[in-house]
């Protein structure tokens, strides 16, 4: 019986024992003591030989414009030859400094934009010491000229430097450009130049996300690529919501997030990343097909590289990325740069723009890109489907540059670059019936007429005022002088008196991908205004927030400041509309932040811009 009883104490004693343990290590101080060692683990590139990759993704000289609007002027026929230099660390390479064999040759950039030569890149790969922490890089752009007897001499001229810091800890840099900066992260816009770029190092995954943050900060596996990984199954991996700010475990409404409001929603972003989109900064994508020569005397029809240039650099003035897509290569099927059939003439009226549109513009393109055919009669902006204003033809001919008098092939690259101008404004929201002097032709209807429209729109000096678009034969002599120059490419600024209008602070991006609020009928003869103002979203389970709502807006303001480029599109302020979740979960995002720009009399609607948590004291989290 005592045997019994010792064996008893014994198994219960050793019960104690175990059930102790498993309470040791299931407390707190144990879990604690585990997450720090975790936590903690300051290696940078345990897993790989460490090195730091530079690429530049496309230069674009910014001199064309300027050259290309100067009157009997042929300087913008000649190409401007640069290279591009990158040191990283000390140690200096040149893009036009090619070693095959043995031997070394120059190779210099002769093109406005290496994306109109083969989309031409540039790549340094630097091996770094092991666990190093920063390193420091230059990115130099040198423009060559010739000069002396038929060129034969030759002086380099330093036209940029960025100097950056990069993080091996992060993969993040900083100094002349930085996350959230006005002209985008890894896009930096110069006097003479505007680059794209990417630092990034040596990774064992492949993801772009650096040991010590996948260990440290998101607790990721290392060794899988999280640039395939969605763990909060929002549409969007890991590696891009890092590298955006967004938090890769949190759910987020990338399907309807559009903080710069362009109309490109964050998951269109990250589909549009290899074609350099931002979410922060507003980007506009055009797909530009070409019909084919008909007649026995129809022109050759293209885009012209001057004229293409010239409308990227005007947008750039704006703090706007223009990117036009006449032929990108490893584009979808029925991608930009199609030969189409002909067709003798088009309307806004016929079904041409529709088969075009379906059949020869893919679908994953739409709500994305906006849709351009130079085919041979009939300029204008329309609905392909819906209300929606993404599909332009520009009718290209013999006769319309008669019109334009556009006779010398300078004349003719601006003429071309003023009517995808005029028609581009209209899918961003300028339109007869909200802007005075758009499309407006009373100065054709006689002599009374004329002197009216002499004293009063002849003021709004813009693409989209077709006096000076076409009017030539119609204006005073000094205005048909200054129109004969053909040095005039842009939208009005508001600051030729009381008529003008300011065009560049009224632009709306998002008009192509929206319900129009006016139905064009047929004929161009009616217009019906459906609406006014845009309506509030509707949330079910959302609640407008009204408390302390000067405080919220207020920090809106200051997050958004942060993070969005100075484009036009905000330079008039925007309204702010907060929804807080009525019954959210713990850690789930209960704040919606919508945004309206204050682009009136263009219809705008509201985008959401942020999500956020507010914790129990009231206070509004955007982290």
């Amino acid at each position: 019986m005592m045997n019994k009883f010792k064996v008893l104490v014994a198994i219960s004693v050793a019960v104690i024992i175990i059930a102790l343990a498993i309470l040791l290590a299931l407390s707190p101080e144990k879990k604690e003591v585990e997450q720090k060692s975790k936590l903690f683990d300051n290696r940078i590139s345990p897993l790989v030989d460490q090195g730091l990759i530079v690429e530049i993704k496309r230069i674009r000289h910014r001199g064309l414009l300027e050259k290309l609007l100067s009157p009997l002027s042929n300087e913008w026929k000649r190409k401007p030859l640069f290279y591009v230099k990158v040191t990283v660390d000390g140690l200096t390479f040149s893009s036009k400094n090619v070693t095959m064999l043995g031997r070394e040759t120059e190779y210099l950039y002769n093109t406005w934009d290496t994306w109109d030569i083969g989309f031409k890149k540039f790549r340094m790969l630097k091996d770094v010491p092991e666990e190093q922490a920063k390193s420091k890089i230059t990115i130099t752009l040198v423009e060559r000229f010739l000069y002396g007897f038929l060129g034969k001499k030759v002086k380099d001229f330093e036209r940029e430097r960025i100097e950056l810091t990069y993080d091996y800890r992060t993969g993040r840099w900083n100094g002349d450009d930085y996350p959230y900066d006005r002209d985008g992260y890894g896009h930096y816009i110069g006097k003479y130049f505007e680059v794209w770029f990417d630092l990034y190092q040596t990774d064992y995954d492949g993801d772009g996300i650096p040991y010590w943050t996948e260990v440290n900060v998101l607790h990721t596996d290392p060794c899988t690529d999280d640039s395939k990984l969605d763990p909060d199954g929002d549409g969007i991996p890991t590696a891009w919501e890092w590298k955006w700010g967004y938090d890769p475990f949190t759910w987020d409404d990338h399907e309807h997030l559009d903080p710069d409001v362009d109309g490109i929603e964050n998951v269109e972003e990250y589909r549009m990343e290899k074609w350099l989109a931002d979410p922060y900064t507003p980007d506009i994508y055009l797909e530009v097909d070409v019909m084919e020569r008909g007649r026995l005397f129809d022109l050759k029809r293209e885009l012209y590289e001057e004229s293409k240039q010239a409308l990227i650099e005007r947008f750039c003035q704006h703090g706007i990325n223009l990117y036009i897509d006449d032929g990108w290569p490893d584009t979808p099927k029925n991608g930009g740069g199609e030969r189409l059939p002909y067709i003798e003439a088009s309307s806004q009226d016929t079904g041409t723009m529709l088969e075009f549109y379906d059949h020869h513009f893919p679908d994953e393109r739409k709500g994305i890109f906006r849709y351009v055919v130079l085919g041979h009669a009939g300029s204008f902006c329309i609905p392909s489907k819906f209300n929606r204003y993404d599909s332009i033809h520009l009718g290209v001919s013999r006769m319309t540059y008669l019109k334009y008098l556009a006779f010398s092939p300078r004349a003719k690259r601006v003429t071309l670059a003023k009517m995808l101008m005029h028609e581009l404004g209209h899918s961003m929201g300028i339109t007869p019936w909200n802007t005075g002097g758009c499309d407006n032709i009373s100065f054709i209807k006689g002599k009374k007429e004329r002197e009216r429209y002499l004293q009063t729109w002849a003021n709004y000096k813009s693409v989209m005022n077709y006096y000076w678009l076409w009017g030539w034969n119609k204006m005073p002599f000094p205005h048909m002088m200054e129109y004969l120059k053909h040095n005039f490419l842009d939208y009005s600024d508001g600051s030729r008196g009381s008529y003008d209008q300011n065009n560049w602070e009224h632009l709306y991006p998002p008009t192509f991908e929206i319900n129009a609020n006016a139905i064009e009928e047929p004929g161009f003869k009616a217009h019906k205004i459906l609406m006014e103002n845009s309506s509030s979203p509707f949330l079910p389970g959302w609640k407008v927030m009204n408390s302390s709502l000067e405080n919220i807006k207020d920090a809106v303001k200051e997050y958004l400041s942060q993070r969005l480029a100075s484009s036009s599109i905000y330079s008039r302020g925007f309204e702010v509309k907060v929804y807080q979740k009525v019954n959210s979960l713990p850690g789930e995002k209960n704040i919606k932040v919508y945004i309206k720009p204050k682009v009136e009399p263009i219809y705008a609607t509201w985008s959401l811009a942020i999500e956020g948590y507010m914790d129990e004291e009231g206070s509004i989290c955007f982290k």
